[in-house]
C-alpha cells in the first residue's frame, strides 16, 4: 500500500528510456542552459509586452508576445520532461499547444493583427 517510487527512476523514464534513449535524462550543464532558457524566454514576454505598451501609450499585446510565449513553454515542457516529475510535465504540456493556437489565429487573421 504505501509503495515507493525509486529515487531517480522518475515517472516517464522506465517508459521513454527504452525509446529516446538515456539523454534526455543526463545531468549536464546543457539540461540547466535549456531550463535557465525556457524560464529567460517566457518571462521576457512581459518586459517585451510592457515596453511595448510604454512605448504606444497603451495596453498593447505585440505580435512577439505570443512567439516568446510559445518558445518559452515548449522549452519548458522539454525541460519538464528532462526533471521527470508528473506536475511539471502536465503543468506545462498543454501551454505550447494554447499559444500555438494562438500563433495560427494570429496569422490566419492577417496582416492587421501583425502591426503591433
Amino acid at each position: 500500500m504505501n509503495e515507493c517510487i525509486e529515487a531517480g527512476s522518475g515517472f516517464l523514464r522506465p517508459l521513454l528510456d527504452s525509446l529516446v534513449g538515456s539523454w534526455l535524462y543526463a545531468d549536464s550543464y546543457l539540461w540547466t542552459a535549456v531550463g535557465f532558457a525556457g524560464a529567460a524566454v517566457f518571462g521576457s514576454r512581459f518586459l517585451f509586452q510592457w515596453l511595448h505598451s510604454e512605448k504606444e501609450k497603451a495596453l498593447v499585446v505585440p505580435w512577439y508576445f505570443w512567439h516568446l510565449s510559445f518558445w518559452g513553454s515548449t522549452l519548458n515542457f522539454i525541460y519538464a520532461m528532462h526533471l521527470d516529475k508528473a506536475p511539471l510535465i502536465v503543468g506545462s504540456m498543454f501551454l505550447p499547444v494554447l499559444y500555438g493556437r494562438n500563433l495560427f489565429l494570429l496569422y490566419k487573421g492577417g496582416r492587421q493583427h501583425l502591426r503591433h
